[in-house]
């Protein structure tokens, strides 16, 4: 496929307006439930504008068509409920097995279901009001409804099916349950399924920084920017300007037959993304479908995940898969135009129209894009525009997506990576025949190495543009590796297999741009102790491994404070002062504990070091904890402590407070934003931000009117999985399978979720004997 834009084509698979669609989230997605009525289908088909320029007697006999198709198709899926309110999904045909899952999904929170649609559709405005326009006008930018219509009547047969099974599935649940009331979305059409094509917790478009997006498309600040760039749910959860972003992304292990005990392969699947952000389900199908995992809320295939002979599991990137231009503009009287190849282009300019709720209903705005054939104008930089190139594909996404989940080989998975159609993420693959492999990105443009792409480069030369694509032999790919393990964490790949590992020298620079995190080094030391693979792993073991206690990142900074202290002279007012807290500290073996004070002091300590450590460090492209040790001075580190031993003090009544009475689990309803409250009900975790270097993580903080730290992101979902002759897993969610405060599956997950103690996965129908609540067809 050729990406490199062409005089006035514009390449197909990338930003440019006119190419194929797809967006791809990144950054934060914290989703829960809203309710609403159902009205009859005429009304409700009206009402949404989703039927455009249908009379009522059209209407009427698509609502009759609609529902004997939609009965035909129910009473070809069974749906089985087990004892954790899972849903075990069983239809005649592939499109039959979407439309139970995206029903059960629907049973367990449409509100999520919606709420991801909204967003991905740019309609969230309708939702949260005029200060969610401009995240709208972004999604907009790149997705044009018209355009995902004509791509999906031109999709392969197969895949429409698919969608049209999506569609009805959604607005069957809709028609049998009135209780449940969309706040907008009160019909799915089968090409909304292209708007939402990757189940990763982020996408490229979230690059785009709204308040500047504003300050380009309203520059006499008529809404000015500020609060109101962000919608309320990203307001609520805004985060402190000093505090470090918790690291997002997941944990994937591959351990090879030749380092396990029953000479079987075996797969860690640990996405860490917000809560509640995934249903876990199995589909399956007769026409060889049948998987099972975690299912971003609306999507109609496993993200992450298994089925009988193989598994998956992604982390997110850092291979460089967007970029930016600098665009020279022309003004000629009315006329404005930029340069590229020496000469001048109009720009493309397409009117977005974008609905907004008010106290009155509706009201709507329009505004005009700018694109060149990079893509879409995003802010001014100085006298130019700044434009984005990123990855647009949807119908080839959504089939990638889906068709691993029916590859039970090597050779069938590695068919699907040759999609290149995923933009950001990694994938770790094993299967029952012992292989183990990775892939370092999918989606990777090739680049003329003169120019620095973690910048804006000079779009009006033709040289910075994509020169195509990586294909699937040279992306950075381990198969079988001689150490018998690989990981992945978000890091470099760099040391992800031991000495079998990738080498950094043998790939152009922009592959990867990350540093190695504290994460990566526990990641090395729990899979190869001493620098020698570990050969004992089994089912059990790798369970635990998943939740070793280590915190690398104290262990590196811990003793440059204590050296600081024996430094202190005698007199000091500190030498006094700390006693207690780096007596505790100096016996301290780094590992986390619901009773141990010491992960408490320390981690208030390190969390008062990074108001000021965390961006430096970031801006030098340094580890943090290196930074710590080596660059912080000691009276800095000491001051911290005194300052955090005082605050936890102050918090709790004394610093010597155990870690699991800070740290909290709390779920206490459906809302997007917890309502997160001390008097409440809550558990302790004992596992501490990835931040640290915990494998196990639990994005915690301080929220207004609380003294307890909780948990919004990290941990979502975590399964270990063994291949052999029959799969065996197990597996946890937090908090539990269904969205709703009054089923007994809203928190039922959630003591084993704090312990690490996974479950028994029911994969096979013999393991549902004894454990199951309910069977079903979805009427």
């Amino acid at each position: 496929m050729e990406l490199l834009p062409q005089e006035d084509s514009v390449a197909p698979g990338v930003g440019g307006i006119g190419a194929r669609r797809m967006l791809i989230w990144k950054g934060r997605r914290i989703l829960t439930g809203l309710n609403g009525e159902r009205r009859l289908r005429i009304r409700l088909l009206l009402a949404s504008g989703l039927v455009w320029g249908c009379g009522l007697a059209a209407a009427q006999a698509a609502t009759a068509a609609d529902q004997t198709r939609w009965k035909a198709e129910a009473a070809r899926v069974t749906i089985v409920r087990d004892d954790w309110g899972i849903a075990h999904v069983h239809g005649t045909s592939d499109a039959d097995a979407v439309f139970g899952m995206i029903y059960a999904q629907c049973e367990d929170d449409f509100n999520r279901v919606e709420i991801n649609y909204l967003t991905e559709l740019g309609r969230m405005a309708e939702v949260e009001g005029e200060g969610a326009i401009w995240q709208d006008l972004r999604q907009r930018l790149f997705l044009d409804p018209e355009e995902l219509k004509r791509e999906y009547r031109a999709s392969p047969e197969w895949l429409k099916h698919l969608m049209d099974a999506w569609a009805d599935g959604i607005n069957f649940y809709l028609a049998q349950h009135p209780e449940t009331k969309p706040k907008v979305l009160t019909a799915f059409e089968p090409w909304m399924a292209l708007s939402f094509t990757e189940g990763s917790i982020g996408g490229d478009i979230e690059r785009v920084n709204l308040k500047q997006l504003e300050s380009f498309y309203e520059p006499h600040g008529v809404h000015a920017a500020g609060d109101g760039a962000m919608s309320r749910i990203e307001q609520a959860n805004e985060e402190p300007a000093w505090l470090e972003p918790e690291p997002t992304g997941s944990n994937g292990f591959a351990i090879g037959p030749g380092n396990t005990i029953g000479h079987h392969a075996l797969l860690l699947i640990n996405p860490h993304t917000s809560f509640f952000f995934r249903s876990e389900l199995q589909m399956a199908s007769d026409t060889g479908l049948d998987a099972y995992g975690a299912v971003t809320w609306g999507q109609f295939f496993i993200y992450q995940g298994f089925n009988d002979r193989a598994g998956w599991m992604h982390t997110s990137s850092n291979v460089d898969a967007v970029d930016e231009y600098l665009e020279k503009t022309v003004q000629d009287g009315e006329s404005l135009s930029y340069v590229y190849g020496g000469t001048r282009r109009p720009f493309v300019t397409k009117k977005i129209t974008l609905q907004y709720k008010t106290a009155q209903g509706l009201a709507s705005r329009t505004f005009s894009g700018m694109y060149t054939l990079h893509g879409p104008v995003i802010r001014k930089d100085g006298d130019k525009f700044v434009t984005i190139q990123l990855m647009n594909l949807p119908v080839g996404a959504l089939e990638q997506s889906f068709l691993r989940t029916k590859a039970r080989s090597y050779a069938a998975f590695k068919k699907t990576i040759e999609l290149r159609a995923n933009s950001s993420n990694n994938t770790i693959f094993v299967d029952a025949d012992g292989d183990i492999a990775y892939w370092h990105g999918n989606f990777i443009p090739l680049r003329d190495p003169r120019f620095d792409y973690t910048k804006p480069v000079d779009g009006s030369d033709p040289a910075t543009n994509w020169k195509g694509l990586m294909t699937v032999d040279q992306l950075p790919h381990l198969l079988n590796p001689g150490s018998g393990y690989l990981f992945n964490v978000n890091d470099s790949p760099w040391n992800g297999s031991g000495a079998s590992s990738l080498r950094k020298a043998d790939y152009p620079a922009y592959v990867e741009q990350g540093i190695e995190t504290a994460r990566g080094l526990h990641a090395m030391r729990v899979l190869a102790p001493n620098g020698s693979p570990r050969r004992d792993f089994s089912l059990d073991g790798l369970m635990h491994a998943a939740y070793d206690s280590y915190l690398p990142w104290f262990a590196r900074t811990m003793p440059a404070l204590v050296a600081a202290y024996d430094a202190l002279p005698a007199e000091a007012p500190l030498k006094a002062q700390l006693a207690e807290q780096i007596a505790l500290l100096r016996a301290w073996d780094y590992r986390w504990g619901a009773d141990s004070v010491a992960t408490s002091v320390a981690v208030y300590w390190g969390t008062e070091l990074m108001k000021t450590a965390g961006p430096a460090a970031h801006e030098a492209l340094v580890p943090s904890e290196d930074w710590v040790a080596a660059r912080v001075p000691a009276d800095r580190l000491l001051t911290a402590l005194a300052t955090s031993s005082d605050k936890l003090a102050a918090d709790f009544g004394t610093w010597r407070t155990p870690w699991g009475r800070v740290n909290r689990f709390q779920r206490l309803t459906g809302e997007i934003v917890q309502p997160f409250n001390d008097a409440a009900p809550s558990i302790p975790v004992p596992f501490t931000s990835s931040l640290w270097g915990s494998l196990a993580s639990f994005g915690a903080r301080q929220y207004p009117g609380t003294k307890q730290w909780y948990g919004t992101s990290g941990n979502s979902f975590v399964a270990v999985v063994e291949f052999g002759d029959r799969v065996r897993a197990r597996a946890v969610t937090a908090g539990g399978e269904s969205g709703s405060p009054d089923s007994k599956h809203f928190n039922d997950e959630a003591e084993r979720y704090a312990a690490g103690n996974l479950r028994d996965v029911y994969f096979y129908p013999e393991q549902l004997k004894g454990h199951t609540v309910r069977t079903y067809h979805p009427f």
